[in-house]
């Protein structure tokens, strides 16, 4: 794909309309934004219709709905990017789509069909086209919800559903480098539960720990299985991967590990690149002779692990931009950002 040069760039960003905001300063937080939008499913209709947009804000809510008293919900996240040329891609939302399904049906409730998903996703962004940063300055933060908003005192399932889609400006990935510490006594999920899918209820459970590491100057907890307390399994809001030579690990979904779609999308361009791919177990030990760590989320992308501390002893990694990690994230950002092209139909064209 041939760039565009800095002169057409130029006119490009004059002709389109862009919020107020420093986009230079962007983190990882809310700004609010101009519209979001919401479907319901009610008891009578018994399927999700009349999706419509509406501003930005607060929503009414049943004291007793499923969402507040039993945390029934879910919860998605995905980007959009702006090109050099104006237009906005989307990375592979409709994998988001197939992964709230699989959430909904665990978590006993209805989801959006795959083309409700999509249309909802399209005309948010679409509605908030000012908010997505100009090319290579950041993204459009997307995050669909899915509540039970049906009045419920007993432990039940909803008889009411609201999706509802709400989108903010993000910079380009986490500042700074990631430290970790090993969680040693709480467990992020377990075998049966809901760590495999994205669950409002899995992440105020490892706040506490979670604060406690930062207040040590730590970035993140990197989690152990509830079985045996001896094998690695994701951060509190990514997955991870180590890396031994030619050979890429990364612990294995099973039920526990939340699929991501990053993580997904790394392992086929690591592929492509000649490495050997495995999911498998992956014991503590073996972090302790790794020559790279990396975490892959959405929010994260593809960040390098600096260090790991496990029962007082720090293990520090390779970091820098000779790094596979760096590698992949050129790579991925290159494609989700139209630069590299998308021989793979990962992205999708909104405009």
């Amino acid at each position: 794909m041939t760039s565009l040069s800095k002169q057409e760039q130029v006119e490009c960003r004059e002709k389109a309309e862009y919020a107020n905001v420093n986009w230079d300063e962007l983190g990882f937080a809310v700004t609010e934004t101009d519209y979001m939008y919401v479907m319901k499913f009610t008891e009578e209709e018994q399927t999700f219709c009349n999706g419509t947009l509406t501003r930005f804000g607060n929503i009414q809510m049943c004291p007793s709905s499923g969402i507040l008293n039993y945390g029934q919900g879910l919860l998605e996240g995905l980007k959009a990017y702006r090109k050099e040329d104006e237009g906005i891609l989307l990375f592979r939302p409709e994998e988001n789509a197939l992964r709230m399904k699989v959430g909904a049906d665990r978590m006993c409730m209805p989801s959006p069909t795959v083309d409700q998903f999509l249309d909802a996703v399209k005309k948010t962004v679409l509605a908030n086209k000012r908010w997505v940063p100009p090319h290579g300055r950041g993204s459009l933060y997307i995050r669909p919800l899915l509540m039970g908003t049906g009045r419920n005192l007993e432990v039940k399932p909803s008889s009411e559903f609201t999706f509802l889609v709400y989108a903010s400006p993000v910079g380009n990935g986490l500042k700074g480098v990631l430290n970790l510490m090993v969680e040693d006594n709480v467990r992020r999920a377990t075998p049966g539960g809901t760590g495999g899918v994205k669950a409002v209820t899995n992440y105020s459970p490892i706040y506490k720990p979670l604060t406690e590491a930062k207040a040590k100057g730590f970035s993140d907890l990197l989690y152990l299985d509830a079985l045996t307390g001896s094998n690695i399994e994701e951060c509190s809001g990514s997955n991870i991967f180590i890396l031994k030579g030619n050979v890429i690990s990364t612990p294995t979904t099973h039920g526990t590990i939340l699929p991501g779609i990053t993580r997904k999308s790394i392992m086929e361009i690591a592929s492509g690149f000649g490495y050997q791919v495995e999911e498998r177990a992956i014991p503590i030990n073996e972090v302790f002779d790794a020559e790279e760590v990396f975490c892959t989320g959405t929010a994260k992308i593809v960040k390098s692990v600096a260090s790991i501390t496990y029962q007082g002893k720090r293990i520090e990694y390779k970091l820098g931009a000779e790094t596979l990690a760096q590698k992949l994230h050129a790579t991925l950002t290159g494609i989700q950002t139209g630069v590299i092209e998308d021989k793979l139909g990962w992205t999708m064209v909104i405009d």
